[in-house]
């Protein structure tokens, strides 16, 4: 996928750095009418997450916070969520955000951090004073998470969940009952009747433990409830075929594009299987690339799939939690996170020099207890094993298979694990350099990107379709069309229901062109949205429209620019082609491109149905 991630070089600016962070609190109170304590709430080997909590026990308001601390050297925060974090040395300061610094008596606030390292806070100071008004050490330890909790009793409106009990080194108080993230009741006891649901609608239900200091801990494994009666979106026919589509993290922002739109555009109802792009891969682990995107931003009802407004104060947000909402109201919607991409594939050689840590590191995130029921497998999207893309890699043929090899292993038969692989079908090119045949024993699928083959990278030209379905007359690359990248995995021993026909909702084009037909000279690359040479198919379908086809793909040309890209109807063509081969489906790069109906979603559900 070429051009994806300098389009999300677009809105870098709208995440600042860690270590740029300043806060704009001052401490106001003393410490004695406030409490600071620590937990670990989790701990993966290679790094953990801490959680610190601030409760006012004093009998007037107060009005902002600060917390610090010392770690021992080696140990130290990574990432961090509501709360401003800043370093000097080994001393580690947080500062209350705009929007969570006044507690009321009796209130608590929680912030949380990523770390490495393996050592505890020490000198902990709240607004220059004690942390628990006598030692300078965290209190009491957060309590553990409850039970996965089971459902019985459900009905068109309610169902009664029940979980095994947390446990806390002083005594757990209560729990809150979480329905799709959000709470919707406290408990003293392990059980819960939930009512006034509605007949025949999907709802997932998780529980956080509270001890009699009021801190949380990690919220329980998720249990997915369907009540009786009523009518639900149906899920897709499917005649047993894959129909993925990628969501990309950062088209939150300029795109504009959200979890919501699957559904108004009725898209959700015509898809299997949602890639979420992309997790990053740094110093050979699975990260969490925007974290604001993924699991901060807050949506209002009107933009929440839902109906429901995201609260300051829950759990998760964002976009983990619009996907879970999805989920949801779509139980047969798979979701899978994708790490890599061209931008990030630079990080898989490292990864490569020890796949059983990386693929650890990846089950850590997609397992993460916020969001554990969200995420159905992983995706690796390596552009390329052992060759060339935006970066070379010489790790060797054998490095993605063992890299594959190590994520089924570490992932299990329960997990998806697929990959985006190169569609590269010449003699000599990208599919020969590395052994997607064995590989391919570890993988429920392949997404072979059968897209980007020929564009304005070559200013000049010659015009060519960017997606060829087959070889062509004139065609400027051997062996660059989907009939031959299809044709040379087969022959490599990947079989045909394990590879997923890739098209782009997105054309390609240049400018300076006096011809129509392809094979033209051209002076650059035309106009775009986002990017030159590159223009989603919801404006070209009205901007430019098809003057013809070739190969399978259509194209257009339009004063002097020469644009190629797919259309419902050879969409419809390549379904009928890929089913004709027996694979296994297709896979979209990406929503954001398609008219606000959906209707190149439409066209690959329809030709696969």
């Amino acid at each position: 996928m070429r051009f994806r991630h300098r389009v999300a070089a677009g809105i870098a600016t709208l995440v600042l750095p860690f270590a740029g962070l300043v806060g704009l609190a001052s401490p106001a109170q003393a410490a004695t009418s406030a409490t600071a304590t620590y937990a670990k709430t989790q701990d993966w080997g290679t790094g953990f997450e801490g959680k610190w909590t601030v409760k006012n026990t004093g009998d007037t308001s107060l009005s902002s916070w600060t917390v610090e601390w010392d770690f021992p050297s080696g140990t130290s925060v990574t990432s961090a969520w509501d709360a401003d974090v800043t370093s000097s040395g080994t001393h580690w300061t947080a500062k209350n955000k705009s929007w969570n610094g006044t507690l009321a008596p009796g209130a608590s606030v929680s912030f949380g951090f990523n770390g490495t390292g393996s050592g505890s806070p020490s000198n902990c100071k709240l607004n220059s004073g004690s942390c628990d008004g006598g030692t300078t050490t965290p209190g009491d330890s957060a309590p553990s998470a409850p039970g996965t909790p089971t459902a019985s009793g459900i009905t068109n409106t309610s169902v009664t969940l029940s979980w095994s009990a947390a446990t806390d080194d002083n005594g757990i108080k209560n729990y809150d009952v979480l329905r799709g993230g959000t709470k919707v009741a406290t408990v003293t006891t392990t059980s819960y009747t939930d009512t006034g649901l509605t007949a025949g609608t999907a709802y997932s239900y998780t529980v956080q433990a509270r001890d009699t200091a009021d801190q949380t801990g990690p919220v329980s494994g998720a249990v997915a409830v369907t009540t009786t009666g009523g009518t639900t979106d149906p899920p897709p026919t499917t005649g047993g075929k894959v129909k993925l589509g990628y969501f990309t993290e950062w088209g939150v922002y300029g795109r504009n594009y959200h979890v919501k739109n699957l559904v108004s555009s009725g898209s959700a109802s015509k898809i299997t299987h949602i890639n979420y792009a992309f997790g990053n891969v740094k110093d050979g682990k699975c990260v969490v690339d925007d974290t604001y995107a993924a699991y901060d931003k807050a949506y209002t009802a009107d933009q929440s799939v839902s109906g429901v407004a995201d609260t300051w104060d829950q759990p998760l947000r964002g976009n983990f939690n619009q996907l879970r909402q999805l989920k949801a109201k779509y139980p047969n919607i798979k979701v899978l996170y994708s790490f890599g991409g061209w931008t990030y594939s630079g990080g898989f050689a490292q990864a490569a020099a020890n796949p059983a840590a990386f693929a650890a590191s990846c089950k850590s995130v997609v397992e993460d207890p916020r969001w554990a029921d969200v995420f159905d497998g992983i995706d690796i999207d390596w552009e390329y094993p052992n060759a060339c893309g935006l970066t070379c890699d010489t790790s060797g043929a054998a490095a993605f298979k063992n890299l594959m090899s190590a994520l089924r292993s570490e992932f299990g038969s329960s997990y998806l694990v697929t990959a985006a692989i190169t569609a590269d079908g010449s003699s000599g090119g990208k599919i020969d350099a590395a052994d997607y045949g064995g590989a391919s024993a570890y993988v429920d699928w392949y997404n072979v990107m059968t897209y980007d083959y020929f564009g304005a990278f070559n200013a000049q030209g010659p015009t060519a379709p960017h997606s060829p379905l087959t070889s062509y007359t004139g065609i400027p690359q051997a062996g660059f069309n989907s009939a031959d990248a299809i044709a040379k995995l087969k022959s490599k021993g990947v079989a045909s229901g394990k590879l997923l026909l890739g098209i782009g909702f997105y054309g390609r084009g240049w400018t300076g062109v006096t011809q129509a037909a392809p094979g033209g000279t051209a002076t650059g690359a035309a106009p775009g949205t986002y990017e030159a040479g590159i223009e989603d198919y919801k404006v070209l379908k009205t901007s430019c429209p098809a003057t013809g086809t070739i190969a399978g793909t259509a194209y257009a040309y339009c004063g002097s620019n020469w644009w190629s890209y797919d259309t419902p109807a050879t969409i419809g063509t390549k379904m009928t082609w890929a089913k004709n081969q027996s694979l296994g489906g297709a896979f979209f790069w990406e929503f954001s491109g398609d008219t606000s109906n959906g209707e190149l979603v439409s066209a690959i559900n329809s030709g696969l149905s």
